[in-house]
């Protein structure tokens, strides 16, 4: 089943379990699915394909993240709770991340295979290797793997 099609389907559980939190999270990332079908100029009761509804997913996963720092940067953790809590539900509906080991041993292949050995090229390079793990791994933590290779 497609992403978008889960997510709508979870939101009836998440009422009757009575997980306002759940509820929340499920409804605003319809919506912002919702948004992007119309955005694409699709009907609204069409589903985003698993490739849209990630690329959906992550936006909101990043603002979440965003916002998480931002309050706790104001000293305000109080705010900052909500935000952890919704972050949690919707990184249950991306797929996995790959570990900081397996992005540097795919770095290290990658550099020798295109003789990258200084921190000039370190901009073009990272490009390149997140072309190739799209949707595979974070590009925060690609770009800190090849910033501590190219010293």
């Amino acid at each position: 089943m497609a992403i978008h099609e889960t997510l709508k389907k979870a939101i009836p559980d998440a009422m009757r379990a009575h997980d306002a939190v759940k509820l929340q999270t499920l409804r605003s990332l319809v919506t912002a699915m919702t948004n992007e079908v119309v955005a694409k100029k699709r009907k609204p009761d069409e589903f985003l394909e698993d490739e849209e509804a990630t690329a959906v997913l992550k936006r909101a996963a990043n603002q979440r993240k965003d916002s998480i720092e931002q309050f706790e940067k104001g000293g305000r953790p109080e705010l900052a709770e909500p935000e952890k809590l919704e972050l949690a539900i919707i990184e249950t509906f991306l797929p996995a991340m790959m570990s900081r080991e397996e992005i540097e041993t795919i770095v290290k292949a990658k550099m020798v295979e295109a003789g990258v050995t200084s921190k000039a090229e370190a901009g073009k390079f990272t490009g390149s290797v997140m072309k190739d793990l799209k949707g595979k791994a974070d590009g925060a933590d690609v770009k800190a793997v090849v910033d501590s290779l190219l010293v």
